[in-house]
């Protein structure tokens, strides 16, 4: 039978906030022990430094840009379109049951006054969930929640189940944010498993983004420390939460006698906001350089990835499409093609080359002046990164103004690009061929478009 895919995402989840990638804060013993029993990459990328245009590459295997996505939605008029193909349709079209399960943000998550999803935009079920279960994304709803510091505790309240708002008498109701999606993903472990058919679960955890609120216990007790902040412990104890139903969630699949044939993967939508942890990394989320878009990422899959592997091979976001469609002997779309690579051989020990098969990899965010760090967004400012082998170029609407190896400095001290203007020169000539190919703005009204 072909593998059952379960694919995890933190959001704003730093490179070294794991244990198992260096992180001293919080224990993470349940993602600690999946590290162990598979693969850890050490130079795995989010396709962007903030998450709508990541989780675009997640679900199309393209870049952010190939939707003229280039910054985060508003959770009013942003959304992916319905003609974009998704790994979910293509999973689902070859036999696979498909579930979605945590934030979204890719649009067509509102709701009219009986809480039934209005059918304005796309949402999960268009773009190929035949099941799932998120938050309504509606202002000015999130928005006050999220001033309020409610989000997660009363995260129970705004559910949308399957196009429809779950009421006061649901059991999920009630329960923190992370509950409901642990359990929500547990108990279609168990109705997707029994249907004779492999399955594909999407699981986007909203966790440890902001709002930072305080775990439940025994989280909240269990992530104490003398001399941290109040917003330092809410943010340990929320990882410490999840890691905590992570690791239910691998138990569950334990005694459903489903590890040995289901790959899972755990990974961040980009790297660290304000509490989270970098290292001696630069940048963080909403920049482009190594602390914004370098993140942790783990792969198992008993018997075919080796136990206590380790890759320093360059991987991507927009890698899962390709990845899951060979796994799952899936014929990848023609039209459009992914931009991305299978990361299989990568997964197996075999001989490979990403940036071989690859040749150059892209990046490309709006500015946002103000990072969200406790310290300033890093001068000069960048808007796309073009990677070349260990060569990365930062330029500002094109122009190059930073060139650093990052084998030999990934916390991008020396800037070498007065000494290797060639170089520059030719990376930047190639991202200029990518950024004037063709977009699918369809889900643009005209205004934003400039028209």
């Amino acid at each position: 039978m072909r593998p059952n895919i379960i694919l995890m995402v933190a959001d704003d989840l730093g490179y070294r906030d794991l244990s198992c990638f260096g992180g001293q804060a919080v224990e993470t013993p349940n993602l600690d022990r999946l590290a162990q029993e598979g693969m850890k990459f050490s130079s795995f990328y989010s396709a962007s430094a903030v998450c709508t245009p990541t989780r675009v590459s997640i679900l199309t295997g393209r870049y952010p840009l190939r939707f003229d996505v280039r910054q985060h939605f508003n959770d009013i008029d942003g959304y992916l379109p319905e003609s974009a193909i998704t790994v979910a349709e293509l999973l689902r079209d070859e036999g696979y049951s498909t579930a979605h399960v945590g934030k979204w943000h890719l649009g067509g998550l509102h709701v009219d006054s009986d809480g039934v999803r209005l059918t304005d935009q796309p949402g999960p079920r268009q773009h190929g969930f035949e099941q799932y279960q998120t938050q309504i994304e509606q202002q000015p709803i999130r928005g006050e929640m999220d001033k309020s510091r409610i989000l997660f505790r009363q995260g129970g309240t705004v559910l949308l189940r399957n196009d429809k708002h779950v009421g006061e008498d649901d059991p999920y109701y009630r329960k923190h944010l992370t509950d409901a999606n642990a359990d929500f993903a547990i108990e279609l472990l168990e109705t997707m498993s029994s249907g004779g058919k492999p399955f594909f679960l999407n699981l986007w955890w909203l966790v440890p983004h902001t709002p930072y609120e305080p775990a439940p216990e025994p989280y909240w007790s269990e992530t104490a420390s003398v001399g941290i902040s109040e917003d330092q412990h809410r943010f340990r104890s929320m990882v410490r939460h999840m890691d905590a139903r992570i690791g239910d969630l691998l138990n569950r699949l334990e005694e459903l006698g489903l590890s040995e044939n289901t790959l899972v993967i755990f990974t961040s939508d980009n790297g660290a906001a304000y509490e989270g942890h970098i290292g001696e990394l630069k940048g963080g989320k909403a920049d482009l350089h190594e602390g914004g878009i370098r993140v942790p990422m783990i792969a198992r899959w008993p018997g075919r990835i080796s136990i206590g592997s380790q890759t320093n091979i360059l991987g991507s976001t927009i890698d899962f499409l390709p990845t899951f469609c060979e796994i799952a002997e899936v014929p990848l779309p023609v039209t459009p093609m992914v931009d991305g690579i299978s990361l299989l051989p990568v997964l197996e020990n075999k001989n490979f080359s990403a940036e071989q098969e690859r040749g150059l990899i892209f990046w490309q965010l709006d500015l946002y002046h103000h990072m969200q760090r406790h310290y300033p967004t890093p001068e000069p400012y960048a808007t796309e990164v073009t990677r070349d082998g260990v060569w990365k170029l930062l330029t500002l609407n094109g122009q190059p103004v930073e060139l650093f190896n990052v084998e030999v400095d990934p916390n991008e001290r020396q800037n070498r690009l007065s000494e290797f203007p060639e170089k520059a020169a030719k990376m930047a000539m190639a991202l200029s061929e990518w950024l004037a190919e063709e977009r699918d703005d369809s889900w643009k009204t005209n205004e934003d478009k400039g028209e």
